[in-house]
């Protein structure tokens, strides 16, 4: 590489970032996902930091704990991405139009607290085998962070497979028509290839970066 392409790179291509991964309804840090994501980012990116907090069952207690890790990321670093899968990609669309952040979406839920009225009842726990109780009201404490249409779709990136086995894709492809989409073909709720997307991502967090 010539002196005059080294002088003209971007410099946000290498700054660090802070990463807050939200895993999804009755899942832990202890996913697949996440620990893909934890050694990916122990591995490539060192200087940067990754937080995946363990989310509460209750709705309302998530959101709480996900909102205090990021403004502790936005205290430590300009550059701060959320990537949320599941149930998780509902907080983080919550958390990037509330913060001015930027979130990757990874086969988010939409519209919840329409979607969970089929699961009323006793449900357990994937990783814990902790059995809860969802019930009426979580539906509402759900409804009320529900974000009708992204404010600023250009800080979205939303990654969807058309197998998703739990979450019917088109849903998502029309909240979030207007963000950064990528539809691929087949795959499932997990979304296979996930860490291949992980370089794409940190660069979607790093664009006009502050």
């Amino acid at each position: 590489m010539s002196i005059e392409a080294t002088q003209h790179q971007d410099p946000a291509a290498d700054q660090p970032v802070g990463c807050l991964y939200l895993h999804g309804f009755l899942s832990s840090p202890a996913s697949s996902k996440a620990q893909e994501t934890r050694l990916w980012f122990e591995q490539q990116e060192p200087k940067s930091r990754l937080l995946i907090p363990e989310l509460p069952f209750e709705f309302n207690d998530a959101i709480a704990l996900a909102r205090q890790q990021l403004q502790q990321l936005q205290q430590q670093f300009e550059t701060v991405l959320v990537i949320g899968s599941s149930l998780g990609g509902f907080y983080a669309t919550r958390l990037a139009q509330d913060y001015g952040v930027k979130a990757v979406l990874v086969n988010p839920a939409v519209r919840p607290h329409e979607l969970f009225g089929h699961y009323l009842g006793p449900v357990t726990h994937y990783h814990s085998g902790v059995e809860y109780l969802l019930e009426q009201r979580h539906l509402t404490d759900l409804a009320t962070l529900a974000v009708e249409t992204p404010a600023h779709p250009h800080r979205l990136m939303v990654l969807l497979q058309t197998g998703d086995e739990t979450l019917d894709y088109r849903h998502a492809a029309d909240l979030y028509q207007n963000c950064s989409l990528n539809i691929e073909e087949g795959g499932d709720h997990a979304y296979q290839g996930y860490i291949d997307h992980l370089p794409s991502m940190l660069e979607f967090a790093r664009q006009n970066s502050r």
